[in-house]
């Protein structure tokens, strides 16, 4: 019988499922101890930002399936994931108070796993941060320090974890919103293969494919098993898929020594701050010592040009946003309730020509082609996931005339001439300065994992990004459950 938070917390999901089914405690028991500590911390660090208690009780009362994480606590990620009957703003003012009219395809497969879903995590508006600061809810705060981000996009949902709250979250990644947030809260982080996790019936896939939806955990076999629970084509699914026959299992299979290739180098050429380097090195060490062979690598990457892709369809793809929730309003554009940087991103991208934004969707290849060559002699890539520890709240919000500024150009349409400019591209590099490791799995569509084997000076976490081929993601989880046996990281925990 679980009595406490202190017992709560030393058990991850499949953890407490077991319980369950052993008759050791009831899924109405579990849903108590999640509520009582949300109501305690959430005050404090911002995480949900939409309980949905009555909800979670009405789920127990009609009969949880005997899926892996029966009666496990959850909370959804307040993006994309669409729960029927339920609230979903995507971290904005414009879409409060909307509901969804029927369950995507991975809150289904969410359900028949037998989770529990009593709240909505915080979320940037759109998911367009790596920050987690949205004006129509506010920030989420890092658990470590609530005085530092947790990271974004999910950083709602790694807050709620690193907390204590649940054992794992949904979470999604179209530029490194999983592995973000995993590195600033300690957790484990798995953005799969592209492709893998379905995102009907509403889209065949999000961002072009950039875009997937998974967990935040603090167990890596979590993080499999919930893999194992999701994964598969579903009717939206534009293309075949290869995946593992388990995940799970996969973590039982001894792991042969990998050769990785690591680099602490900026992809776009700024800087790397010690931190990040001492994660990497520390890393480095933990692989010589399990007998991995790790050298440095020098990657034959243009990131001018990775930078811009990701621009162009960041740009893009907001503009679409936009339009698609301007007509669900019966709105205009320029009518919405939606942040100035978020309007302005929008408006940037109706000034991208079709041309443009297809070429840019065609040089992923090219950085595919460059990871194809890059591992034909590494196993895996490792980076840091990010180039300084988790910054200050605020820290990547306009400086005031700079937002004056934004409410001039989206008043009188200027985006055009600013474009031309080349502020737009200054501004934007400068904002990926301190996340330039995350996007290439994106477009490539390789899956990457951020795993936590490094705090800081402060106490601040500051995981380390593995990248492997595409559809290689067993792999991932088996080296990661080999990291996570050397170096135990799930008893270390914030104290808020």
């Amino acid at each position: 019988m679980i009595r406490s938070f202190e017992e709560y917390r030393q058990y991850d999901g499949l953890g407490l499922a077991q319980l369950v089914r052993n008759g050791d405690v009831r899924p109405e028991q579990l849903l108590e101890l999640a509520i009582n500590r949300a109501e305690v911390v959430n005050p404090a660090i911002n995480a949900i930002v939409t309980p949905l208690y009555e909800h979670a009780q009405q789920q127990i009362k009609a009969g949880l399936p005997q899926g892996p994480f029966h009666g496990v606590p959850f909370l959804l990620k307040d993006l994309l994931c669409s729960l029927q009957g339920t609230p979903m703003s995507n971290g904005s003012n414009a879409l409060k108070g909307r509901i969804s009219p029927s369950d995507s395809e991975l809150a289904r497969r969410f359900k028949q796993a037998g989770l529990v879903m009593f709240g909505k995590t915080n979320t940037p508006e759109l998911g367009l941060m790596g920050v987690t600061e949205p004006e129509a809810f506010g920030a989420a705060r890092n658990p470590w320090n609530a005085n530092h981000t947790p990271g974004g996009s999910s950083g709602g949902s790694a807050a709620a974890i690193a907390a204590g709250i649940v054992p794992l979250a949904s979470a999604g990644d179209g530029g490194g919103s999983i592995r973000i947030p995993a590195a600033c809260c300690g957790l484990f982080g798995m953005k799969p293969s592209r492709g893998l996790v379905p995102t009907g019936p509403y889209a065949s896939d999000h961002w072009a494919g950039a875009a997937t939806e998974h967990v935040l955990s603090r167990s890596v076999r979590d993080s499999a098993a919930m893999l194992d629970a999701i994964a598969g084509a579903d009717g939206s699914s534009p293309y075949p898929i290869r995946r593992a026959d388990s995940y799970l299992q996969a973590l039982h299979t001894p792991l042969q020594p990998l050769r990785i290739g690591y680099t602490a180098e900026s992809f776009i050429g700024r800087e790397v701050t010690d931190d990040a380097r001492n994660a990497v090195a520390h890393t480095v060490k933990l692989l010589q010592g399990l007998g991995h062979e790790v050298e440095e690598v020098s990657l034959q990457l243009d990131g001018e040009a990775l930078a811009d892709s990701y621009l162009t369809l960041y740009f893009g793809q907001v503009a679409a946003d936009l339009d698609f929730i301007a007509q669900q309003l019966n709105s205009r554009l320029s009518n919405l309730d939606v942040e100035d940087a978020t309007k302005a991103l929008g408006m940037l991208g109706k000034t991208i020509s079709a041309g443009d934004y297809v070429s840019a969707l065609r040089r992923w290849n090219q950085f595919a082609q460059t990871m194809s060559t890059y591992h034909q002699r590494y196993d895996l890539l490792l980076t840091p996931v990010l180039a300084s520890a988790p910054v200050e709240i605020g820290a990547f919000r306009p400086p005031l005339w700079e937002r004056a500024a934004m409410k001039v150009i989206n008043g009188l349409g200027l985006h055009s001439l600013l474009l031309k400019t080349g502020q737009v591209k200054q501004m934007a590099m400068d904002s990926l300065e301190k996340l330039p490791f995350t996007q290439l799995a994106n477009m490539t569509g390789q899956p990457a994992m951020s795993v936590p084997l490094y705090w800081t000076a402060d106490e601040l976490p500051l995981g380390s990004q593995f990248i492997a081929p595409l559809g290689k993601d067993e792999l991932l989880f088996q080296l990661a459950a080999q990291l996570e046996q050397t170096q135990p990281w799930f008893d270390r925990t914030a104290t808020l």
